[in-house]
């Protein structure tokens, strides 16, 4: 079988209840020299994830035994396995709520399988840190919190937070503008880049709710991500300590 491009940074896992699918997608990923394993079911899913540790999740919702999302929330709970949601349901709500959960990409059925196979190089090449955004760049520091781009690792008062890829582009494109606000859609360019372009800007707003959850900030008196009210979000003015940079 075909080595996956750029190394063998593990198989795509491929989660659907529909042989069909299961068949179609992996035609496409293994033309495109990606490793490829699959599940039926949400348990069989975890187990996979668990197993094989996957270079990428492609996620149907609606699944027997442990939906899809129930999935997502599970392994967002201790990975950063990116993600990308292939489901029937697309309305603007259920998209929303996908990456909300921790997605990082979201594709309504029915789909284009070349689309999907572009989505997928994107989603690894993002995760991967690609040049000119938050790769071998050092570490940022606002007061307790340290982003450690070089790592991929974030850290307040030296307790490790868990970070999605997309959180963590968000946090990190939010303290690199040291203080300057940055609109929803500037903030959708940096995270998503090109592939944000289908994304309601409410999305940004999720997240950064999730985002304050883990790095314990209140949005009433942020020492981390302030809110500029109608335009966007910007670092707080300074983080315990007094210390931004």
């Amino acid at each position: 079988m075909a080595t996956m491009p750029g190394g063998d940074r593990g198989p795509i896992l491929v989660v659907d209840d529909d042989a069909k699918i299961l068949r179609l997608v992996r035609v496409y990923l293994e033309r495109e020299g990606f490793r490829v394993i699959e599940a039926q079911d949400g348990r069989a899913a975890l187990a996979a994830i668990s197993l094989a540790a996957p270079a990428l999740v492609i996620l149907d919702v609606m699944l027997p035994e442990v939906d899809g999302l129930a999935v997502l929330r599970a392994v967002r709970r201790t990975d950063r396995t990116p993600i990308i949601i292939l489901s029937a349901l697309g309305s603007t709500d259920e998209r929303i709520s996908g990456l909300a959960a921790g997605a990082d990409d979201y594709l309504p059925k029915p789909f284009s399988p070349a689309e999907l196979v572009l989505r997928v190089k994107r989603v690894l090449d993002r995760a991967s840190g690609p040049a000119g955004q938050t790769q071998d760049k050092g570490p940022l520091q606002h007061g307790d919190l340290v982003v450690d781009r070089d790592r991929h690792e974030v850290r307040v008062a030296d307790r490790d937070i868990p970070l999605t890829s997309v959180e963590f582009r968000l946090l990190a494109a939010i303290l690199e503008a040291g203080g300057r606000v940055l609109s929803r859609d500037r903030l959708l360019d940096l995270v998503y880049g090109s592939d944000g372009l289908d994304i309601l800007d409410r999305t940004i707003d999720v997240h950064v709710r999730r985002l304050r959850d883990k790095l314990g900030d209140d949005p009433n008196k942020p020492r981390y991500v302030a809110t500029v009210r109608g335009v966007g979000y910007r670092a707080a003015s300074a983080g315990p300590g007094g210390e931004r940079r």
